[in-house]
């Protein structure tokens, strides 16, 4: 027997956006998430980084002036291979001019991710991508029983999270409750994923059997 912690890290450092009372609501957004982004190739040579009232934002080729939210942000920085903190103190005119003279040329391919002219993700040509949407048809199709457990007393954090840089999802089959030796158990699993690469696809599987009000679950991993 062992407590995972998982959930209650996810219910902690959620913002109450991020929070969902159901996995229709889930879904939703996920949904409007996929049909309001555009995935786009762009050669490295047409991501030029540009102030524009005060602020850094990238133009992407003939697509105009996007701006940057932290996680795209920090993946220019990366590219680049300048410091994300570094490029913070300065004004924006200076840090586009640090990112022209930093970013790659050439004529390799980069993967642009758009959601009304904000960036989600930079990647590379490598870099394959897996929308929430399409992984939560898979849990619609297959684990029809499924639901998230009892709210949180903190913050109502249902075990159902996503933001702009990932999804977290906890579920478990409330008419699958089991005996085992002596105690009752329900089969659950945690699942998560990211559409920008903040983090690999993954689940993980469990006997449920108890929560408390931070979230911390008593489990036996399957």
């Amino acid at each position: 027997m062992q407590n995972l912690t998982a959930a209650s890290r996810e219910l902690f450092r959620r913002s109450p956006d991020e929070c969902f009372d159901s996995l229709d609501a889930l879904y939703q957004r996920c949904q409007a998430d996929k049909e309001r982004s555009e995935d786009c190739w762009h050669w490295a040579g047409e991501l030029r980084p540009v102030a524009i009232e005060g602020r850094l934002e990238l133009e992407v080729g003939d697509k105009g002036a996007h701006r940057l939210n932290d996680w795209s942000f920090s993946q220019l920085c990366k590219i680049a291979g300048v410091s994300k903190d570094t490029l913070n103190k300065l004004r924006s005119e200076t840090a586009g001019q640090v990112l022209v003279e930093t970013l790659p040329g050439g004529s390799k391919p980069t993967q642009v991710l758009s959601f009304d002219r904000t960036l989600r993700s930079i990647h590379g040509a490598s870099y394959t991508r897996l929308h929430n949407l399409d992984l939560l048809n898979v849990v619609r199709e297959f684990a029809t029983d499924f639901q998230p457990p009892q709210k949180s007393k903190f913050n109502g954090g249902s075990g159902l999270y996503c933001g702009e840089q990932d999804m977290f999802v906890f579920l478990i089959d409330p008419l699958g409750w089991a005996e085992i030796n002596g105690e009752t158990f329900a089969p659950g699993f945690f699942l998560w994923n990211s559409e920008v690469g903040r983090r690999s696809v993954g689940i993980q599987t469990f006997w449920f059997q108890a929560v408390c009000a931070n979230h911390v679950r008593r489990f036996t991993s399957r």
